[in-house]
């Protein structure tokens, strides 16, 4: 094998059919099943997204009704994995502390090794629904406060406000947090969802691979580029830095996080509607604050572009959006998991429905085979 055969980062191999999800080139728009992303952020709540993606087509009413009867029922988090999460070492990033979470539930399956899709489409929502209350569970203790257990009277965002902060925010504030939900759902063979599907075609388990998802999530090149956008603001400090830092920062060959995508050259499609959301956010909040921060986010974007010819992926507007709505930086990409739980198990369950053992070769660099000699002779 020759250096031009090589793929680095496997960029532009085909691995495997799915039906989950595509970008339509044509249209430049992300699709799920077929729908394209913003139209289903506009016209949907998030619980509608779900069942899409696991069930190809949107719901009807008794449908939709009969889903969230099924998540709601999986609520819930045992007192041994609270026992456990209290436990965690008080500095562990929220990504860290998730990724156990969620294989401390694959210890309490007594089915684990059942791998038919009736079983794991039954996972797949109980993911769905426990999720949420890990990520707000450990965003009260690490804050020293006890968690509030999950009600089954609230649909999906608005439960998640409440296990956070004891109350629901405005349906405004809710819509915007849905939105995200629907935008961050799916995207086809990205690292972590690659890495899902990896892990499942051993016959892991599900469990297994949803926890390698999250690790490879983590990452500040794929999920975690959400934290660091706001972290890339703050560094800024005020929109009048804004023009010069990014300036600097292309100079001295910085890494700016939030710009750029392996899919989209022409600019990301989910992001003209999350920037909306995140405008919907500065407007709600009203204070100098968000003001600022989104002039200062209008003007590093038009820097970039300007500059670069690079556009914003939807890292950029997810990020000060979340903060706005009141959430510690580190929580944004476990919300994330929240999101994408739907989009990796449906591509687990795909992978599995016609199931074969990943496994590429590469390119070997090392020595020529060579003979060993003994310590003595050496």
């Amino acid at each position: 094998m020759t250096d031009a055969e090589i793929k680095y980062g496997l960029a532009g191999v085909v691995t495997d059919d799915t039906a989950v999800s595509k970008v339509m080139p044509e249209t430049n728009s992300l699709t799920y099943r077929g729908y394209a992303v913003q139209d289903l952020a506009a016209k949907c709540r998030f619980e509608e997204t779900a069942y899409l993606i696991w069930n190809g087509e949107l719901p009807t009413q008794n449908e939709l009704d009969e889903f969230n009867a099924k998540e709601k029922a999986e609520r819930g988090i045992s007192t041994d994995l609270i026992d456990v999460m209290r436990k965690f070492p008080s500095g562990a990033h929220p990504m860290a502390t998730l990724r156990t979470a969620v294989s401390f539930l694959g210890l309490e399956d007594k089915e684990i090794d059942d791998h038919a899709t009736d079983k794991l489409y039954e996972r797949s929502i109980s993911l769905y629904a426990k999720i949420p209350e890990i990520v707000a569970a450990d965003f009260r203790l690490r804050n020293g406060k006890d968690p509030i257990p999950t009600t089954k009277d609230l649909a999906f965002s608005e439960n998640f406000f409440h296990m956070c902060f004891g109350e629901v925010p405005s349906p405004e504030v809710v819509k915007c947090f849905d939105i995200s939900m629907t935008l961050y759902a799916e995207h086809s063979f990205n690292a972590s969802t690659f890495t899902a599907r990896v892990i499942a075609s051993s016959l892991s388990g599900i469990y297994s691979a949803v926890t390698g998802a999250i690790g490879s999530l983590k990452g500040p090149l794929h999920g975690g580029a959400n934290e660091a956008v706001m972290h890339m603001l703050k560094e800024v400090g005020t929109a009048e830095n804004a023009e010069a830092w990014m300036l600097d920062a292309l100079e001295t060959k910085k890494k700016i996080m939030g710009f750029g995508h392996r899919v989209y050259r022409s600019g990301d499609s989910r992001v003209p509607t999350m920037t909306e959301a995140y405008k919907n956010m500065v407007d709600i909040i009203g204070t100098d604050e968000a003001k600022m921060y989104w002039e200062m986010s209008r003007i590093l974007d038009k820097t970039m572009v300007d500059k670069k010819g690079i556009y914003p992926n939807l890292d950029f507007p997810a990020g000060p959006a979340y903060y706005l709505m009141g959430f510690e930086i580190p929580m944004f990409t476990p919300i994330f998991v929240m999101s994408r739980i739907t989009g990796w198990t449906a591509h687990i369950i795909e992978q599995l429905s016609d199931n074969k053992l990943i496994r590429p070769l590469s390119n070997y660099t090392g020595s020529p085979q060579r003979d060993v000699i003994a310590i003595e002779q050496r």
